[in-house]
């Protein structure tokens, strides 16, 4: 969420002093909850976690409705930035995601139930395939190959979110695990591919080999994201193989 916030506020226009100075808002805060979390350890009591998530959770709300503000400026041309609308929607989403699994968190709800793990893949798939279409607008149009590769990518994650909608709408039950395992197995092969090609866009960013207007974090952040990704599935594949 820092790092949104960051990354929002590079994109604006000099003249948007108060989108920015919101963007930084957000940045600090989002770095005194770092600073509180860094003091927490396996032994801390539960009812201070659960406070503190609640904290989380509403410095969450709060950013999804400033990314939703601004989102609403720049479809109504009110303010011409550099922040495509599609990124102000993709990182609202995240951060109402982020919401939603704290609040998650402290209602108990710890196991993945089939559909949710349906529906959690549909969120990631999509998010991929934007990570795939930023790129590919944000490296420069010289680097043609890359470029290319971006775009595939873009394609094949979009492929990929409509079969996820399909097996949603087939809604799979337990009798149904295999389908379920196959579906992990292709994601996890296509995601693979891409925090590869990330990786390699990010260590080439940081050595100044390409040319791009992508912030050496922001190309570190989408390689997170792809890792966190297969991080999730990882624990998926984990559960079903326990019900069994």
């Amino acid at each position: 969420m820092k790092e949104h916030a960051l990354f929002l506020s590079l994109g604006f226009n000099f003249n948007d002093e108060r989108l920015i100075k919101e963007a930084q808002q957000f940045i600090d805060l989002f770095e005194r909850i770092e600073e509180k979390l860094s003091r927490f350890s396996a032994n801390s009591d539960p009812e201070v976690v659960a406070e503190f998530n609640m904290e989380v959770y509403q410095a969450a709300v709060s950013i999804w409705a400033y990314k939703r503000k601004v989102l609403g400026l720049s479809l109504r041309c009110e303010i011409r930035s550099n922040n495509y609308p599609l990124l102000l929607d993709h990182t609202s989403r995240e951060a109402a995601y982020f919401a939603n699994r704290l609040k998650d968190l402290n209602d108990g709800k710890l196991q993945p139930l089939p559909e949710a793990i349906i529906k959690e893949n549909v969120f990631f798939l999509r998010i991929m395939a934007d990570h795939s279409k930023f790129i590919g607008h944000l490296l420069d149009p010289s680097e043609r190959k890359l470029v290319e590769q971006a775009r595939e990518f873009g394609h094949d994650f979009d492929q990929l979110v409509f079969q996820a909608l399909d097996m949603d709408s087939m809604r799979p039950q337990s009798e149904t695990v295999p389908l379920l395992d196959q579906f992990l197995d292709q994601n996890r092969v296509s995601v693979v591919s891409l925090r590869e090609f990330k990786k390699t866009a990010r260590d080439l960013i940081e050595e100044c080999k390409i040319k791009s207007i992508i912030h050496p974090l922001l190309a570190d952040h989408v390689f997170r994201e792809a890792d966190r990704f297969l991080h999730i599935i990882d624990m998926f594949d984990e559960s079903l193989s326990a019900n069994k």
